[in-house]
């Protein structure tokens, strides 16, 4: 008879979470191309109305690039995350799936983003969508190292410095999302402030 709950999920591991947060990015990461349609300038076929159209797609080119650059930093530390946890349990799975599923909402937020950069509703579907995927990666850290699933030999400085970074990007996104009121599609420019938010983490 088993005593400890624990050795019944013996059989999962790490490895197949970060197998499907791999497979799950690279879809998501290259969907997000599809928010740019090639202009469609049939009626008017010429040189200027074609870089009229290509113009005008400065919107979607630019909420693309911060899209793609922000999925790699989820990618990143999900990864950095992981090189720590080393056991998992059913639990740490369910927060996996659960951010995952906000990850793959990115290319849809992009989308809309792209296509509506001046509406404060589409900013605000954007900001939210990457504020519960900031807070979800947080909580699977916190979860963790809550339940001792971390490398036995990593000293609390490292976990402390660990969770400080886990915070930048919910803290990023809800001042984005307090700029989005005022700077529409530009408040996402934020983002680009996280690895000088990282460098402030470190020293605290």
């Amino acid at each position: 008879m088993v005593n400890d709950l624990d050795s019944i999920y013996n059989w999962m591991t790490t490895s197949r979470i970060e197998t499907l947060v791999d497979g799950i990015f690279a879809i998501a990461m290259t969907l997000l191309v599809l928010s740019i349609a090639v202009p469609d300038i049939s009626r008017v076929a010429s040189e200027s109305a074609l870089q009229q159209q290509l113009w005008l797609l400065w919107p979607k080119i630019l909420s693309y690039v911060l899209s793609f650059w922000i999925l790699s930093m989820f990618w990143r530390v999900n990864h950095q995350q992981f090189y720590f946890i080393k056991r998992t349990n059913p639990a740490l799975i369910t927060i996996n799936v659960c951010w995952l599923l906000f990850i793959v909402l990115v290319p849809f937020s992009t989308d809309l983003i792209g296509d509506y950069p001046n509406y404060f509703t589409a900013n605000l579907i954007f900001q939210l969508n990457l504020f519960f995927a900031g807070i979800l990666y947080y909580v699977n850290w916190f979860y963790a190292v809550r339940k001792g699933l971390l490398d036995e030999k990593m000293d609390k400085t490292t976990i402390q410095l660990m969770s400080r970074n886990n915070l930048i990007f919910p803290i990023l996104s809800i001042i984005a999302l307090g700029l989005a009121y005022y700077v529409d599609a530009w408040s996402s420019l934020v983002y680009l402030a996280s690895p000088l938010l990282k460098k402030i983490m470190e020293k605290i």
